[in-house]
């Protein structure tokens, strides 16, 4: 499987996402972001008598840099509509290298412009281990050219994507 964009035109396709290493910053701004101060995040000391041994990152963290990760046209994705069913298997701790796998399950249309993308992601670390599995569903815009540009709408209406 090569880096590509998401195409969900095939029920199976593949792509894999490009790599981004965890960094100390990218966890402790995290920490602070959110207010998740648990000490297996952010208390090195507490952290090394724990199951995992060392600090680790939130999963969340984690899962929320796959919604970067993955190559999503910005002209065909309307919207992250659900993340279901998302299991942490392992955790992923600083300086790993995480990237994610995405596999188009299944396509719907939701109305003439618009079909809801079933995607099955599996996150794997450098070493090609499973981190996190996840289900997600994406509105997909059908054919971006006969989408009037939201600028040029009679009325000015924007549509916030739900």
């Amino acid at each position: 499987m090569t880096a590509h964009r998401l195409d969900p035109s095939t029920i199976g396709s593949r792509t894999v996402s490009r790599g981004r290493t965890i960094t100390e910053a990218d966890v402790v701004g995290f920490a602070a972001l959110t207010g998740d101060m648990h000490p297996q995040h952010v208390d090195a000391s507490w952290a090394a008598g724990s199951r995992f041994g060392e600090r680790i990152a939130h999963g969340m963290l984690v899962l929320s840099y796959c919604v970067g990760l993955v190559d999503f046209d910005p002209e065909r994705v309307v919207a992250l509509r659900k993340v279901a069913n998302a299991t942490f298997k392992r955790p992923v701790a600083i300086g790993d290298t995480i990237r994610v796998e995405s596999r188009v399950e299944s396509v719907s249309r939701l109305d003439d412009e618009h079909s809801l993308v079933t995607c099955a992601w599996r996150v794997l670390d450098q070493d090609d281990r499973l981190a996190i599995r996840a289900t997600v569903e994406l509105v997909w815009r059908e054919d971006p050219a006969a989408t009037p540009d939201a600028a040029t709408a009679d009325d000015g209406f924007v549509p916030i994507p739900l």
